[in-house]
């Protein structure tokens, strides 16, 4: 058996079990598995490779993007600078890790950016913006992390007033505010500031439309959620597990 899967917390929602059972039906292959692994922590995941010997590779979610890191034998340039793995390998050397989230995020926004578009917000700090930051650097724009607490390059929520949020061109959100099913829920912030210009881009992709992307849709924003980055990371993961 070939199997592969997911380690992450509280991922009955996950995208990734059904692509991947979709993906191995239509290329005719019975004799490949995927699982999603839900662990308490991860000082479950020794555990999770003794159960299972014949994995031949991971994706990994949230909430164990960088505490993964000190698990692995190796990391890929790419995802030792972001700080983040979301693709693990297994082969002769041990354990490798990747970040596919990068090249996921980038390829969709791409087709989406203007001239105009050359700073960001970042909402949250955790694996998954350190992607997104990453990839709107080898985009050539500026990006500024958002979080509770103040920072280096990062602004707090309470500092986003509406003119202050009004100047930046991009809004990605990183948070997990506003998945199924706490759909009603969006990032705290001062939504009157947001302009037809902007452009906000949501990781979430359950539901298709956030409240967050909603907020800026009535505002004639563009807006993009998570589902095609998520597509083409898992396809830039699988490739990873088969080269």
């Amino acid at each position: 058996m070939h199997r592969y899967g997911l380690i992450g917390k509280n991922i009955s929602y996950s995208f990734s079990r059904g692509y991947f059972r979709e993906k191995f039906e239509a290329l005719g292959l019975s004799d490949h598995l995927y699982e999603n692994f839900d662990l308490p922590g991860l000082t479950e995941f020794p555990l999770l490779l003794e159960k299972y010997p014949d994995l031949k590779g991971l994706n990994v979610t949230i909430p164990y993007k960088e505490q993964i890191i000190d698990y692995l034998d190796e990391l890929h340039p790419t995802a030792e600078a972001i700080g983040a793995v979301n693709t693990i390998a297994f082969g002769p050397g041990g354990l490798k890790g990747f970040n596919t989230d990068v090249t996921g995020f980038k390829e969709s926004l791409k087709p989406l950016l203007t001239q105009m578009d050359r700073e960001a917000l970042i909402l949250g700090t955790g694996g998954a913006s350190k992607a997104v930051f990453h990839g709107l650097e080898a985009l050539g724009l500026k990006a500024t992390y958002v979080s509770r607490k103040a920072g280096k390059n990062q602004l707090t929520y309470s500092e986003l007033t509406p003119e202050k949020l009004s100047q930046y061109q991009l809004i990605v959100n990183c948070t997990p505010v506003g998945t199924h099913p706490h759909t009603a829920h969006a990032p705290e912030l001062p939504y009157s500031g947001l302009k037809p210009t902007q452009l906000l881009y949501d990781l979430i992709y359950n539901p298709a439309e956030t409240r967050f992307l909603l907020e800026g849709k009535r505002k004639g924003c563009r807006i993009k959620n998570g589902l095609e980055m998520l597509q083409i990371q898992a396809e830039e993961a699988w490739k990873i597990w088969n080269s």
